[in-house]
């Protein structure tokens, strides 16, 4: 139990993070965690389908959904304090005593089809998941969440329960609660609701492969209005000393209005509608990369333009007041965050979960404040090495994949 209470806050979030993300998948598992995660929504033993699930929540008022990633899944209800029995009581239901009924498990796979087609529709979407399994390789933390049609077409019952009895345990879930109540009360919710989880030793985590990609370059041709990319590579995991000069290189690259992306490539170039940078971090790994849509017609020039501002920050400082802007940016952000219950449970959780040590946001700033010019530098000749560098592209462009990678060459 993670517990912040919130001066003056009349709402709480309970928010349930469970060490069951989509890596602990094995090659016939694909999509399970992701497919478990919704068929808790159909009820459990007092609240018996998602209609009377639905219907408990929507009478208090209160928020409640789901989400399912690569490290973890989690589950939460924001509801009015005086509220909080009944939120636990639907959720507890949820995650202690689902069922997996036969039926629904029917139903709910064509709604999964169906987001895997929305997704795979969408261009943005995919190319990214492109991208990490480029990057990581045939292996689960590479592997889209949602997972493939076949596997998803033959889940069964018995697969849901099997993988529910080897993660949901009680010592690879954290409850972070957080907003208008005492730890009394968040102990007492804990206590009345949360005792009857499992309490065997879950899975292991899984060791990553270093599966380095023989090519570079994906390429996934389809017919497109748009070309759609992502170029970048590893970078450090969570919680490495030099992940922060990381994350403000992304954001000086292109994580705000004001980064270089946006007003190098979008706005004095004219190429694009969306750019943007981004890092992710996992326990053992990241990534950093910059995706953009374009013209048909001009995705080599974009990718040439951003590979000339990974070369900027590879050979050049960058200036004070460019570094001071995007720490002030993090910080920025980061108490915006932190002032929302959800976002807050959802901070302090997941550091319990994945790293056992919570860094408060006082801590955290720290490190952020102490990257140098010099920090980044080295981190940008360290991750936009043109031997670290992976290019993914959706559209028609299979035939101009040797100018492609000559243009890479040339990073």
């Amino acid at each position: 139990l993670i517990h912040k209470q919130i001066p003056d806050f009349e709402s709480t979030t309970v928010l349930c993070l469970v060490k069951a993300g989509s890596r602990y998948e094995s090659e016939e598992q694909r999509g399970l965690a992701h497919f478990l995660e919704h068929m808790f929504f159909k009820g459990g033993e007092k609240y018996q389908n998602a209609k009377e699930v639905a219907t408990a929540i929507d009478a208090i008022g209160g928020d409640f959904n789901a989400f399912t990633g690569k490290e973890y899944a989690g589950y939460y209800v924001k509801c009015a304090n005086e509220h909080l029995d009944t939120a636990s009581d639907v959720l507890s239901d949820m995650l202690v005593r689902g069922q997996f009924k036969d039926s629904e498990i029917e139903k709910e796979r064509g709604v999964i089809i169906e987001e895997l087609n929305m997704y795979q529709d969408t261009p943005m979407y995919q190319v990214g998941w492109n991208f990490e399994n480029l990057v990581i390789g045939d292996q689960s933390l590479g592997w889209d969440t949602i997972g493939v049609r076949e596997t998803i077409m033959n889940f069964q019952h018995k697969d849901f329960v099997q993988y529910y009895q080897d993660l949901y345990q009680s010592s690879a879930i954290v409850i972070a609660i957080c907003g208008g109540i005492d730890f009394e009360k968040a102990k007492n919710l804990v206590s009345n609701y949360f005792s009857d989880l499992n309490n065997k030793t879950p899975r292991n985590f899984p060791v990553l492969k270093d599966l380095k990609a023989q090519d570079p370059i994906h390429i996934q041709e389809k017919k497109t209005e748009q070309a759609h990319f992502v170029l970048g590579g590893k970078s450090p995991a969570a919680r490495q000393d030099d992940s922060y000069a990381a994350k403000l290189l992304g954001v000086i690259c292109g994580g705000m209005m004001s980064s270089r992306m946006f007003l190098n490539i979008r706005e004095a170039r004219g190429l694009c509608y969306y750019i943007s940078t981004s890092t992710d971090e996992f326990k053992d790994t990241g990534l950093i990369s910059t995706s953009a849509g374009v013209d048909l017609n001009r995705l080599l020039e974009a990718v040439e333009a951003v590979l000339a501002e990974y070369r900027k920050l590879r050979n050049e400082l960058v200036n004070e007041d460019e570094l001071n802007k995007a720490k002030n940016f993090l910080l920025g952000k980061m108490k915006l965050r932190l002032e929302d219950s959800e976002d807050l449970a959802h901070f302090l959780g997941r550091q319990e979960l994945l790293h056992d040590e919570i860094l408060s946001p006082e801590e955290i700033a720290q490190k952020i404040k102490a990257i140098s010019a010099e920090d980044i530098q080295s981190m940008a000749q360290k991750v936009f090495a043109p031997e670290n560098l992976h290019l993914a592209i959706i559209g028609p462009f299979a035939e101009q994949k040797p100018t492609i990678q000559e243009l890479l060459a040339q990073a």
